[in-house]
């Protein structure tokens, strides 16, 4: 490249989706294997030739590498890196690439996909994130891991940061901040991703406290997804994708519970959908209750012309307090 010359740069745009299922009471996520450590990743591929839209170039890599096709998708977000490797050997060629995260929500159940991939929980991923049997017991490890990464003339302000985020002390669970948590792990060198990016060996002990890792930054981009669902599910009828076209009133309690990761009063619960007028009776029973026969419900698609923010304002129950 001659002397003062503008450095040329070609633009590489990478699709990553996060496809989130429940079944049984928990929440999964899609994984496929991957050559790229710790070999497991996110459905993922560039946007190539032929692919008319970047929905359609995400639908396209997702049915490829699992035979999962799409329904509920929305972005996530968008960031550029730069890298000095040049692109197809081009002298004076940055290559960026464009990452755009999104985020898929599946009803059917999972024993009828059939997929070359796998489904993981995605508290296998953050442990600490569920809470519906009351705090996580890895919280006071992670607690104690942090508080040690302190410097001592940042100690107070540290610790108060990692009170707000971990619902330590007196202060209280904020469920939606599940991206915020990974980070602040990932800024104190808790999690193997850190020492990835960093090029630096990972511990040889490993930790039994972090997660299960993800290739690249797809566990960030999973807690991305988290935080949003959480927070969505508040004021957009989105947990209703993820339910079978009938179900019970249990069920979606049970869902609701997984997808938040706190366990909700059920009384208040169910007061809370009647008042939303979110669902409606089928006519038909389920019988498979382990009791008495509970009424099939279905989501009440009126609801959607008759407010802009449908949604469960759902909240922890009194059981599950601080640590």
């Amino acid at each position: 490249m001659a002397d003062g010359a503008p450095e040329e740069s070609r633009v590489r745009i990478d699709l990553t989706a996060v496809v989130v299922a429940v079944d049984a009471g928990q929440p999964y996520v899609l994984t496929v294997d991957t050559a790229e450590a710790p070999g497991i990743a996110l459905p993922s591929g560039p946007l190539v030739a032929g692919q008319r839209t970047l929905q359609a170039g995400l639908r396209a890599w997702v049915e490829a590498q699992t035979k999962c096709r799409l329904e509920y998708v929305e972005q996530l977000y968008t960031f550029g890196d730069r890298t000095s490797n040049p692109l197809d050997g081009g002298e004076g060629v940055t290559h960026r690439a464009v990452s755009i995260a999104y985020l898929a929500l599946v009803s059917m159940p999972m024993e009828q996909l059939e997929m070359q991939a796998h489904w993981l929980s995605w508290y296998a991923l953050f442990p600490w994130e569920d809470r519906r049997e009351g705090p996580h017991p890895l919280l006071g490890e992670l607690h104690d891991d942090l508080l040690a990464k302190a410097r001592p003339a940042a100690n107070r302000a540290w610790r108060q940061r990692v009170d707000l985020l971990f619902g330590t002390g007196q202060l209280p669970w904020d469920e939606e901040r599940t991206l915020e948590r990974y980070e602040m792990l990932y800024n104190a060198g808790l999690v193997d991703e850190a020492f990835r990016d960093r090029e630096e060996p990972i511990p040889a002990t490993p930790r039994t406290n972090s997660g299960v890792s993800l290739a690249a930054d797809h566990r960030r981009i999973t807690a991305t997804a988290i935080s949003r669902l959480r927070a969505k599910i508040k004021y957009r009828p989105v947990l209703f994708e993820l339910m079978p076209p009938d179900f019970t009133l249990s069920q979606l309690q049970k869902t609701a519970e997984a997808l938040s990761g706190i366990p909700l009063h059920k009384q208040n619960f169910r007061r809370l959908v009647e008042q939303q007028n979110l669902v409606e009776e089928t006519g038909g029973v389920a019988t498979d209750t382990g009791g008495r026969p509970a009424k099939l419900m279905r989501f009440r698609e009126d609801v959607l012309l008759e407010r802009p923010r449908p949604g469960l304002r759902v909240s922890a129950s009194r059981r599950m307090g601080a640590v």
